[in-house]
């Protein structure tokens, strides 16, 4: 618990110093994720229901950005650190005995009424959820151009942090929240396709990829919950 919150802090740390001097235009990009990666260390320090999930899904979203970057760039130092380094919060907080100081706690199960089922399908959906919100925010606030593409991106940003709120509430509105934001995600990049076609090769190109993958983890992250739901609306 110890090593994923230095973990975590250390990138966030690192992100609110680079977001002081960013590249032109990162600078809002940066500090977000100084601040997700803050989020995660401070709800593991006061040992909230949800963290351990959470942390692991920032633990692997940086191992596949790291995996997906090496695939491109080859086996850069920087780039393995990074992934080995994202790798180790997600192992270290994995398993029963570490889950006894989050979710496994009773007090916990019965202040949401979760029985072990849906404790499970709960932690499924956060996971996802913390693998998808890096690739939004990377998405939402690059620079770009295109007006639509813009507002689009932010209304996914909003919906996406409005929806994973509501879903460590154990909230059923959280589930329309995340399909809207990945539904935003999806328009706004057809909106920026459209107006970097010409950019093939470049820019363009992995902000697409950034934008279509976060809007697969998003509705991913739904997956645990449509069904029940479904059928609680049926009945």
């Amino acid at each position: 618990r110890a090593l994923a919150a230095a973990l975590l802090a250390f990138y966030g740390f690192l992100f609110l110093i680079v977001s002081l001097a960013p590249p032109p235009g990162w600078g809002p990009c940066f500090a977000a994720l100084a601040l997700i990666y803050g989020a995660g260390f401070f709800s593991l320090v006061a040992g909230y229901f949800w963290a351990r999930w959470f942390s692991i899904g920032l633990g692997m979203s940086g191992l596949i950005s790291a995996v997906v970057s090496m695939t491109q760039i080859g086996l850069e130092p920087v780039l393995l650190f990074y992934g080995l380094t994202h790798a180790a919060v997600a192992v270290v907080l994995w398993g029963t005995p570490m889950a006894a100081a989050f979710d496994g706690k009773r007090e916990w199960r019965e202040r949401f009424s979760l029985d072990e089922n849906g404790t499970h399908r709960l932690g499924k959906a956060i996971i996802r959820a913390g693998i998808s919100l890096p690739y939004v925010v990377m998405y939402a606030l690059a620079p770009r151009d295109g007006a639509t593409s813009v507002i689009l991106a932010m209304a996914a940003l909003g919906l996406a942090a409005i929806g994973i709120w509501g879903l460590v509430s154990t909230r059923t509105w959280s589930l329309a929240a995340i399909l809207g934001a990945a539904a935003a995600l999806i328009g706004s990049v057809i909106s920026l396709q459209a107006s970097v076609a010409p950019m093939a090769g470049g820019y363009g190109i992995s902000l697409i990829l950034l934008g279509l993958g976060g809007a697969a983890l998003l509705v991913s992250a739904t997956a645990p919950f449509l069904r029940p739901a479904i059928r609680y609306l049926r009945a």
